[in-house]
C-alpha cells in the first residue's frame, strides 16, 4: 500500500484527532511505520499508554484501508491527504490540519478566495437576510462562501451562495454522507452540485456534539476570513471566529439591534478589533481586494435600489424617531408591509431601529 492508503487507515482509527494523530505519526516517521508499529512501541506513545494501545491495535487489524479506498468509491465520496497537492491550500496552512479530509462534489484551487459565515441556530429575520445577502453578493465576485450547514445562519448562507450560482462550501461535524439537520437534504444536494461537502470524519460518523467544535477549526481555517453574523457570547461561530485569530486570519462581524441578545458576540468582536461590515465592499477592503473588483466594490457610487414601500417609508423619516405605529398610519401600507420595508432599509443601512419601535434614517442614501 501506499503511503495515501495508510493515511486513509489511520483517519478512520482517529477521526478528528488532528494534534494526535500527528504527532503519533512524526514519532514512527511514516503513517506506515506507525500503522506497522507493534503494542509495545505504542504504548510508549505518551497519553496512550497500554490499555489504549491495545484498544487502538486491535481496531487496527480490523481494518483494511485498501477496503474502505474502495468502499468510498462505490459511495461517490472522494479524499484528499495533507501531502496531495489538491489539498485545499488556506486548510494546510493551519497548525493542526485533518491529515485526510471526505469530500463530496468538487474542490478547487479557486476556493482559497473564501470566507466563511457563521452565526447563531436561531437567528433573526434581520441575521437571515444579511447573510444571505452578503453570501449572494461576495458570490457574485467570485469568492467562495464556507460554513457548517446548520441550521439558520449557515443555512442562510450557503442558499444565498446558490443564489447567484456561486461557490460554497459545507464543513460538516458528521460524515459526509450523513444528512445533519434532516431537513437540509436538499441544500446538501445543491452544494454538492456547487461545490463540496467536507467532513474529517468517516462515511457513517453520527453528530454528536463534541465533534462540532472539532470541524470549526476546518470552517476558518478553508477560509481567509471568518464573517460571524448573529451570534450568542457564547457560540460555536466565536469558537470558529477564535480559532481564526489563532490560524492568522482575519475576522469580521456585522453589527445588530443592541438589544438583541444575539447581537452580543458580533458586537464584542467588534469592541475586539473586528472589521464592522455593512456589506460585500467591506469584506473586499479588510482583505484588500477591492482593487481587483474596482467596477463591483464601488457600491458607495451607485444608487441603491429600493420598492415602493421602501421609498414611500424612507421619504417619512429622518434623524428625528418615529414610531412605527406613526409610520403604518402616514404610508397608508399593511403593517406587515411597513415591517418588511423596514427591514430592508435597516440591512441596507438606511434605517435604525430604536427601543420602543422607533425608526430613524441613518443619513445613508447609498450602499
Amino acid at each position: 500500500m501506499d503511503d495515501r492508503l495508510y493515511w486513509l487507515g489511520w483517519q478512520y482509527l482517529m477521526p478528528g484527532a488532528g494534534k494526535r494523530l500527528w504527532s503519533l505519526v512524526e514519532r514512527f516517521g511514516s503513517p506506515r511505520a506507525a500503522w506497522e508499529a507493534g503494542i509495545k512501541e505504542l504504548s510508549a506513545i505518551p497519553g496512550l499508554g497500554e490499555d489504549r494501545a491495545n484498544g487502538l491495535a486491535e481496531r487496527r487489524s480490523k481494518l483494511n484501508p485498501q477496503e474502505e479506498a474502495e468502499k468510498l468509491d462505490s459511495m461517490g465520496i472522494s479524499y484528499v491527504c495533507h501531502s496531495d497537492p489538491d489539498y485545499p491550500e488556506n486548510l494546510s496552512a493551519i497548525y493542526d490540519p485533518p491529515p485526510v479530509l471526505f469530500y463530496k462534489g468538487r474542490l478547487q484551487a479557486a476556493d482559497t478566495l473564501s470566507v466563511a459565515i457563521v452565526g447563531t441556530r436561531k437567528p433573526s429575520p434581520y441575521g437571515l437576510v444579511v447573510a444571505e445577502k452578503l453570501a449572494k453578493d461576495l458570490t457574485a465576485l467570485g469568492l467562495t462562501i464556507i460554513s457548517g450547514m446548520a441550521r439558520g445562519i449557515d443555512s442562510a448562507a450557503h442558499r444565498g451562495a446558490l443564489a447567484s450560482c456561486g461557490r460554497t462550501i459545507a464543513v460538516l461535524g458528521c460524515g459526509p454522507d450523513v444528512v445533519y439537520p434532516r431537513e437540509n437534504k436538499e441544500l446538501m444536494d445543491e452544494i454538492m452540485n456547487n461545490g463540496a461537502v467536507v467532513s474529517e470524519f468517516p462515511p457513517g460518523t453520527q453528530p454528536e456534539a463534541w465533534r462540532f467544535p472539532v470541524r470549526n477549526r476546518i470552517i476558518s481555517g478553508l477560509s481567509q476570513a471568518t464573517l460571524v453574523v448573529e451570534a450568542a457570547e457564547r457560540s460555536g461561530a466565536l469558537i470558529t471566529a477564535d480559532f481564526a485569530l489563532e490560524q492568522g486570519r482575519d475576522v469580521m462581524a456585522v453589527p445588530g439591534n443592541v438589544v438583541n441578545p444575539l447581537s452580543r458576540g458580533p458586537h464584542r468582536l467588534i469592541k475586539q478589533g473586528a472589521r464592522l461590515i455593512e456589506g460585500a465592499g467591506d469584506v473586499l477592503d479588510e482583505l484588500g481586494m477591492e482593487k481587483l473588483f474596482p467596477a463591483q466594490a464601488s457600491g458607495a457610487d451607485r444608487k441603491m435600489k429600493m420598492s415602493y414601500e421602501e421609498e414611500t417609508l424612507y421619504g417619512l423619516l429622518s434623524l428625528d424617531p418615529v414610531s412605527l405605529d406613526e409610520l403604518i398610519i402616514r404610508a397608508g401600507l399593511l403593517p406587515q408591509k411597513v415591517m418588511a420595508a423596514l427591514m430592508y432599509l435597516e440591512i441596507k443601512g438606511l434605517t435604525r431601529q430604536l427601543p420602543g419601535k422607533f425608526y430613524i434614517r441613518t443619513g445613508r442614501d447609498l450602499f
